[in-house]
């Protein structure tokens, strides 16, 4: 698939802050549903965002070649790169027919604090993999001690499991704090009630954009050409649910209850001059896993908290999608290589992208270390061994050049208590 990439130097007409998420070199695509106005497929740009239903009906995109703007359903990856372009070629600084017909923007740009973002796609099927290897690695330093910290199939194999899809929430909704059953060293029997060890997973996902039917697979060559772009994934999880439940067949109610995305789906293409090869693997995959190219993207993550009495956000953790051990797609073409049937909006999570020390850890399980290390909260002098009531956790990723950066805005949730 060929891919469009916008010119570093490119300009738009519109004005963009030097540090904004969205240049005219990123130009990622939401679902917008302003106040009075239908749902729409809009575009970032600046502060703003683009109604494409609203340049359709200016004449200004082909409704033959994009014949629903109010989702996602009829855009292939490579139709979603074909719109780029086209929006791209109307908000270029060199291009007047946006720039000069008043009408067409005063009804296409919205104000993106009145856009009303929605999750981008409602997914129909939801996965997540366990593909960062300094996260699988501490939490096996924790709950196995006396073992190595990766369990022997780690390195052949992406771990993932089925989440659930209906519980994939927008940027800014609150997360319930859910209750489940736990059980302490001294318990006995078990006890069901709120979680005490609330915690965020600082994740990476991309959407398909287009599926394969049943017994058939996609390769690692061809799984980019499946995806229509990434956003940013908080995974919540109930540590204490989970340290009871997970064995032996994994994540259940302590991963079930909320998944929080950004609003905006980054495309392959916005992302093409960030490629790494990224870390080797040892020892090499068997050959339906083997990467090619460079399949990793060098994108800085980070998580922020602001308690009820914190007046702003602290930053709390510093990563790179780079500490991935399994790539995008590794893990697209793992998933298939049984036949697995995929569905254009499913939903795949990268698993937990922490880095290789303190301050680059992607859950509060590790910062605190399994609550054993308590953060201090700066300007209040709380702590935290887990998340509290009222807590707002932001995550941000970001791809850094000369003179831009391609973002992803903001991955946001409160959590609110448990109900009665």
């Amino acid at each position: 698939m060929n891919r469009f990439v916008v010119p570093a130097d490119a300009k738009s007409w519109i004005s963009v802050d030097p540090m904004s998420d969205f240049p005219i070199q990123n130009l990622p695509f939401g679902l917008a549903a302003p106040k009075g106005r239908n749902e729409a497929v809009v575009v970032a740009i600046g502060d703003q965002a683009l109604d494409l239903q609203a340049l359709q009906a200016a004449g200004l995109i082909d409704e033959e070649e994009y014949p629903i703007l109010d989702s996602f359903i009829e855009l292939t990856g490579e139709r979603l790169s074909r719109l780029r372009q086209a929006v791209f070629d109307l908000l270029v600084d060199s291009n007047r027919a946006l720039r000069d017909n008043k009408k067409a923007r005063e009804r296409a740009f919205i104000p993106l604090d009145k856009a009303n973002l929605q999750v981008p796609i409602p997914p129909p099927a939801f996965v997540d993999f366990y593909s960062g290897i300094h996260h699988a690695s501490n939490v096996g330093k924790m709950f196995r001690p006396d073992h190595p910290p990766l369990l022997p199939n780690y390195r052949w194999i992406p771990i993932g499991y089925n989440g659930r899809a209906s519980s994939v929430y927008p940027s800014g909704e609150g997360v319930v704090r859910p209750k489940g059953q736990v059980k302490s060293a001294g318990d006995e029997p078990p006890t069901w009630g709120p979680t005490l060890e609330m915690d965020f997973e600082l994740e990476m996902g991309f959407y398909v954009s287009h599926g394969q039917d049943p017994g058939k697979r996609i390769t690692t060559t061809a799984a980019e050409d499946h995806m229509l772009g990434l956003v940013i994934v908080n995974d919540w999880s109930a540590r204490d649910v989970q340290r009871w439940e997970y064995q032996p067949l994994g994540p259940f109610l302590a991963k079930s209850f909320g998944t929080t995305v950004s609003p905006w789906i980054v495309t392959l293409d916005a992302l093409e001059p960030f490629r790494i090869k990224g870390m080797d693997q040892e020892p090499p995959p068997l050959p339906y896993l083997r990467n090619h190219g460079s399949p990793h993207f060098d994108i800085e993550l980070e998580v922020w908290i602001q308690s009820v009495k914190m007046s702003k956000p602290q930053l709390l953790s510093r990563s790179n999608m780079k500490y991935l051990y399994w790539s995008l797609a590794q893990q697209l073409a793992h998933q298939t290589s049984n036949g697995t049937p995929v569905e254009f909006g499913d939903l795949y999570a990268t698993g937990t992208i922490s880095g290789p020390e303190e301050g680059t850890y992607g859950s509060m399980l590790e910062l605190t270390w399994r609550g054993q290390q308590p953060i201090t909260l700066d300007e209040t002098g709380e702590t935290r061994r887990f998340l509290e009531d009222g807590d707002m956790v932001t995550m941000k990723a970001y791809a850094q050049s000369d003179g831009f950066r391609i973002g992803f805005g903001a991955c946001t949730g409160t959590v609110q208590p448990a109900l009665t």
